[in-house]
């Protein structure tokens, strides 16, 4: 239950952060590690004399094969130095420093040429333009980064700055970039970039710096006119090139929005609690139990403690100073933690604060008990340090019993998988035709003309006239009324949403687990006696820090065909690309991810964010709703629960289930079936054990040889004139030779005009019964109708398959990462050696 109270909208200047926010932590901490240089106060050339400088812009290298070009650039650096030399300074930087340059902005100009006609000089913008692109070039004068990247750099400005300073820098980036990255537009503004740096610091590209690149990054943040995408390409060609030192950052992107790992001492004084004492033995308690948790347990403990135990107290109490609480301040406290208050804002702009019950109050409650148990324990070992603050725990154990809250969550979660099993089949079905519908309309896109119209499934649409190639072939298109409507981004979300469905749904894995599967996660394991290939998925340690390895089926062989055929590359390799870890806030090292895609000129690892997204999307599409009309979500964890449930309820061994989940315990294996409580499932395995136990041993006998005959002759009959009979041996047919009736059946597709024929056949034999009144002869063809249609569909469905199979996606052996081959036998004398095999 949740209540609506209007609150009064809570401002932040300018959009900013709270003080004790972590994000952008780990750009500080870099900035640390890897500090920018400082331009130096002088340096050969801005030392030099205003002849010295002009002659030098008229030589060799600098300059240009046009000779136009490159004496228009010497005469217009001679007029803006003479207006420099008017400012007070030794050198021309400092005589840069001193002049009203960075306020002049993109009409810049105007203040030199009039200064150079009132003293008889005529000055032409565009002269005084290649003047200023010539001084920079030589490295005259060094503008600092935040003017650089709010003034309106040209084209021009990276292609002097490659052919004068580093040619040979800029080579070495291009031959280890992608040709159409090199080129794009995303590629030009990433060259600028590097242009930008190599002005204002000096040097070569071999120079820079990973605090250059951070400088940069934040300088364009701060004059708001270079942001969007792709800002980061520039960084990921010079660290491909080797240009960085060991344990620089593989990427910048999001870097000045994470947090990073931080020290306790941080997490905790974001929250700025008032009180010291506690709030240094905070931090020494979760000192003392930091190297048992991972980073997320850590970051989740200090939040408990400090935010929502010790703040939520200071607010209510202040002054307060000592963990012995009233009784009266205890319960209130257990009271206001029960629930929780979030702020929404209203249509009309305000906040409306929305409370409701909070999820996690029993591992808040078990949190605080804790730390008074820790405290009392340790004040027992070293009473000096802890002793003074033991004191009697606020929280009881009744208070953290879990039972109810278990069972309550344990009947939440059957009820969704109740609502979603039985509609999983139409969720693929939707996955399909979406991804099916996108392609058809990305296709139309790319084979329309620039400027033209085309018409996709009755909407027609416009390709914009000026619309570039961009990287990967993005492209968009405007409908009738003018709406954009970006096909590759659509067709992109599609396939990352079909693909999560079928290796969720055929792995049962976790969504951290399935992003980081990589091409190395694919295994062949070769049977030692037969040489048999056994396709084989290794899930990576996520939760519980425990590999696994999941035999393939082929519907996941084709869909992991399907994932390996779009991620490779011009070389037909997957791309190394590294992964954000959300729990331990750490950059994963370059691993070839079979979830990647490309975007801003880089291949990035798909997020959990594109993943939930994407599946939303597919839920609108399919119109699935539950049993009060509101659409269905679908939740990655959810197909997790769905494959153990129907797993056990298909006869899986819940052991076994709980290995192919990766669950220390089969309880929680338990928890997440939706079919039989687990004293059923108790139950019925101890009886099986029992039976076994009981069984004669004459059921384990050798048998003979007319039983093995009879055994191998059911085999030979089970070809029919319709196809194959899959029944199991020993059994006699049940609809007594109907085999269009037969579920059994596996129809030839041969066999199609047969059974069409015989669909046919029943069609007229129903309008015969209907036409003479024999009622019950007709609604038993009609049985016979319906599944004749049953086994036409089925062939479609093989077709359908065989033909997706057969569009170019590679098999199983061209796909797999690796191939595991069974060590050879020892030997009787190697095993009497003692030899390892």
């Amino acid at each position: 239950m949740t209540a609506v109270v209007q609150a009064p909208a809570r401002t932040a200047p300018g959009g900013k952060r709270p003080p004790g926010a972590l994000a952008g932590q780990a750009a500080q901490a870099l900035r640390r590690q890897f500090p920018a240089r400082q331009v130096p106060g002088t340096w050969p050339v801005t030392a030099a004399s205003r002849a010295e400088i002009t002659a030098m812009l008229g030589r060799p290298p600098w300059l240009t094969a046009r000779a136009a070009t490159g004496e228009a650039r010497r005469r217009g650096a001679g007029k803006l130095l003479r207006w420099l030399e008017s400012f007070p300074g030794q050198t021309w930087q400092q005589r840069w420093s001193a002049s009203p340059m960075h306020s002049l902005g993109a009409g810049w100009h105007a203040g030199p040429a009039a200064w150079l006609e009132g003293h008889g000089i005529a000055a032409c913008p565009a002269e005084l333009q290649s003047g200023l692109l010539g001084l920079l070039c030589a490295d005259v004068v060094r503008p600092d980064l935040e003017w650089l990247t709010g003034f309106p750099v040209s084209g021009n400005w990276r292609l002097a700055m490659a052919a004068h300073r580093d040619p040979g820098g800029f080579a070495r980036l291009e031959a280890g970039a992608d040709p159409a990255a090199w080129s794009s537009r995303l590629g030009c503004r990433s060259r600028t970039q590097i242009a930008i740096v190599l002005i204002a610091k000096g040097g070569g590209i071999s120079d820079i710096t990973v605090g250059d690149c951070l400088e940069l990054r934040e300088a364009e943040f701060r004059t708001c006119a270079q942001q969007g995408r792709g800002r980061s390409l520039f960084y990921a060609w010079l660290h491909q090139a080797g240009t960085f030192p060991p344990g620089a950052p593989v990427t910048l992107r999001f870097v000045s929005r994470m947090s990073g790992q931080v020290s306790v001492d941080r997490l905790v004084d974001r929250y700025e609690l008032a009180c010291r004492p506690v709030r240094d033995l905070i931090v020494d308690y979760l000192a003392e139990r930091q190297p048992a948790l991972d980073y997320n347990s850590l970051e989740q403990a200090s939040r408990n403690l400090a935010l929502h135990f010790w703040k939520n107290l200071e607010a209510c109490h202040p002054g307060i100073g000592s963990l012995h609480l009233p009784a009266e301040a205890a319960a209130a406290w257990k009271e206001r933690i029960r629930v929780k208050v979030t702020a929404r804002r209203l249509p009309d702009g305000t906040l409306a604060e929305v409370t409701s019950p909070r999820t996690n109050v029993i591992g808040l409650l078990s949190a605080v008990r804790g730390f008074y148990l820790d405290i009392a324990q340790w004040a027992t070992e070293d009473p000096a340090r802890w002793g003074p603050w033991a004191a009697p725990c606020p929280v009881t154990e009744a208070d953290v019993s879990s039972r109810k809250f278990t069972t309550r969550r344990k009947a939440r979660m059957d009820q969704r998988t109740r609502e979603r099993l039985p509609v999983l089949p139409a969720l693929v079905r939707a996955a399909e035709k979406q991804l099916s519908d996108a392609r058809l309309r990305l296709g139309a896109l790319r084979s329309a003309p620039a400027g033209g119209s085309f018409t996709v499934a009755g909407a027609t649409f416009t390709r914009p006239a000026g619309q570039a190639c961009a990287i990967g072939g993005g492209a968009h298109a405007y409908d009738a009324a003018g709406h954009r409507a970006d096909f590759a981004r659509a067709e992109h979300r599609a396939f990352w949403a079909w693909a999560a469905v079928e290796f969720l749904r055929h792995t049962g894995a976790r969504i951290e687990e399935m992003l980081e599967s990589s091409h190395h996660s694919i295994t062949q394991y070769a049977l030692p006696g037969t040489g048999q290939i056994v396709p084989l998925l290794q899930i990576a340690p996520s939760k519980t820090d425990t590999e696994r390895l999941l035999v393939v089926s082929p519907e996941l062989a084709d869909v992991l065909s399907s994932i390996v055929t779009r991620v490779r590359d011009r070389t037909g390799a997957i791309p190394l690309v590294p992964s954000y870890d959300a729990g331990e806030r750490v950059w994963n090292p370059p691993l070839p991810l079979l979830f990647q895609w490309q975007a801003g000129g880089q291949n990035r690892a798909v997020s959990s964010t594109t993943i939930s997204k994407a599946l939303t999307e597919l839920v609108h599409a399919s119109g699935l709703t539950d049993a009060t009309g509101q659409p269905l979500r679908y939740q990655p964890h959810d197909f997790r629960r769905i494959f153990a449930t129907e797993a056990i309820l298909n006869g899986m061994p819940p052991h076994i289930a709980q290995l192919i989940l990766g669950h220390r315990d089969i309880n929680t294996t338990m928890g997440y079936k939706a079919v039989y409580p687990e004293e059923a499932i108790s139950g019925h395995r101890a009886f099986i054990a029992r039976r076994r136990a009981l069984r004669p041993a004459e059921e384990y006998r050798t048998p003979t040889e007319s039983e093995w005959e009879e055994f191998l002759g059911h085999f030979e009959r089970r070809r029919v004139a319709l196809g194959d009979c899959g029944r199991a041996w020993g059994t006699s047919c049940q609809h007594e030779h109907s085999c269009v009736r037969c579920p059994l059946l596996r129809p030839d597709p041969a066999q199609r005009p047969r059974l069409e024929q015989i669909r046919g056949n029943l069609a007229d034999r129903i309008a015969e019964a209907d036409r003479e009144g024999w009622t019950g002869e007709a609604e038993g063809l009609r049985v016979s109708l319906a599944a004749a249609d049953a086994k036409l569909a089925q062939l479609d469905d093989r077709a359908r398959r065989a033909a997706t199979i057969s569009l170019g996606i590679p098999a199983f052996r061209d796909i797999a990462g690796r191939t595991a081959a069974a060590p050879p036998r020892a030997t009787p004398d190697q095993g009497q050696a003692g030899l390892a095999p």
